[in-house]
């Protein structure tokens, strides 16, 4: 028998809970040790034979994930939503370790894509950049709202233009509210320049990797969503076809069937009935949709794409679903272009069937 240790980690801010089983599922070992990269790497050295390790997503997977890997023969990162086991029964930190052992012995571990230096370089800028865009339009939304609750208009964006800041101050009556007025439009101001300078790092930073002038050819993917693509999806060779990929851009349609086939003269044949769809996946990374779903938008008023969504309509589509067409379309040719590393062709607009109905 090989000596194959199936280690399980339920990692927490200060301490980490470990459970360690071996071939045929009986527990060798628990423990728990503080959550420092020097604790686990004596612990992980002193185990002997073919390691393999598991730990659920989360605040510390990236860094944890950089710890262990040269230690063991096997690392994985597993998706929480997934580990059905983990939430049954009565639930503690060594029911959540073994549970993952368990499941790691088993091979049903649902991963969390871990990519290269290169990539977490790039989504570390990018994850400061959307967070810098949010928080902007966090402020912009309180502005508003400051303004909306005491019955002044404040439609457009006129609101935030720096030439027109003092009429707009001028306009609140109370000194209470033009103060909080004053620290909105001074936070706001700082944000954006922020904004800014994380965007052209994140620019910068994606221009040195080597996809970045293929995907930059691809119409409606301009510089940002480049990137973004880039520190989200890393490689396109994670997914075999764009039936995997749509599923993880929240465009995927889902379907619901049941009894598929009956018995005629002794065979099984399957019925022939229409498919009911249920929407779309909602498991999936909502940046990455967003980038697609606004990639959509441009696109829509350029060609060919411009006929491929017009097409849509005259079919009877509503414009919503042909959007999402459109967009499934853009994902699909995206996928294609980056693997093979070719130029695009506007011909697979209309090669690549993607249309849907919901």
């Amino acid at each position: 028998m090989s000596n194959v240790k199936y280690v399980g980690m339920d990692v927490h801010k200060s301490t980490t809970t470990i459970v360690v089983c071996d071939e045929t599922g009986r527990r060798e070992m628990r423990l728990t040790i503080a959550t420092t990269g020097e604790a686990i790497r004596e612990f992980l050295v002193m185990l002997r034979g073919t390691v393999k390790v598991v730990f659920e997503e989360g605040t510390y997977s990236a860094w944890l994930y950089q710890v262990i890997k040269p230690l063991v023969s096997e690392v994985l990162v597993s998706e929480p939503r997934h580990n059905k086991l983990v939430g049954a029964g009565n639930k503690s930190d060594d029911s959540d370790a073994e549970a993952l052992a368990y499941l790691l012995r088993l091979n049903g571990i649902k991963t969390v894509y871990k990519g290269d230096q290169r990539q977490r370089e790039i989504k570390e800028v990018a994850r400061a950049y959307e967070n810098l865009v949010s928080d902007t339009t966090r402020v912009k939304n309180r502005l508003k709202a400051l303004y909306r609750g005491r019955g002044i208009g404040c439609a457009g964006r006129a609101i935030y233009c720096r030439s027109q800041r003092e009429q707009w101050l001028e306009k609140l009556s109370e000194p209470g509210a033009r103060f909080r007025a004053q620290s909105l439009y001074a936070e706001l101001e700082s944000l954006q320049e922020l904004r800014q300078a994380s965007k052209q790092e994140m620019i910068k930073q994606a221009r040195q990797h080597p996809d970045y002038r293929i995907l930059s050819r691809l119409p409606a993917l301009g510089p940002v969503r480049v990137s973004q693509l880039l520190a989200i999806v890393g490689t396109p060779h994670r997914f075999r076809t764009k039936r995997q990929f749509w599923p993880y851009s929240g465009l995927a349609v889902i379907t619901r069937t049941s009894s598929d086939y009956q018995v005629i003269d002794g065979k099984a044949v399957k019925r022939k009935k229409n498919v009911g769809t249920r929407g779309l996946n909602r498991n999936y990374n909502r940046q990455l949709k967003q980038v697609f779903k606004s990639a959509a938008l441009t696109a829509m008023q350029m060609e060919p794409f411009k006929e491929y969504y017009q097409r849509q309509l005259d079919k009877g589509q509503r414009p919503e679903l042909a959007r999402l067409s459109l967009a499934r379309k853009l994902a699909a040719i995206t996928l294609t272009v980056w693997k093979s590393r070719s130029e695009f062709n506007p011909a697979e607009v209309t090669d690549l069937a993607v249309e849907i109905t919901l």
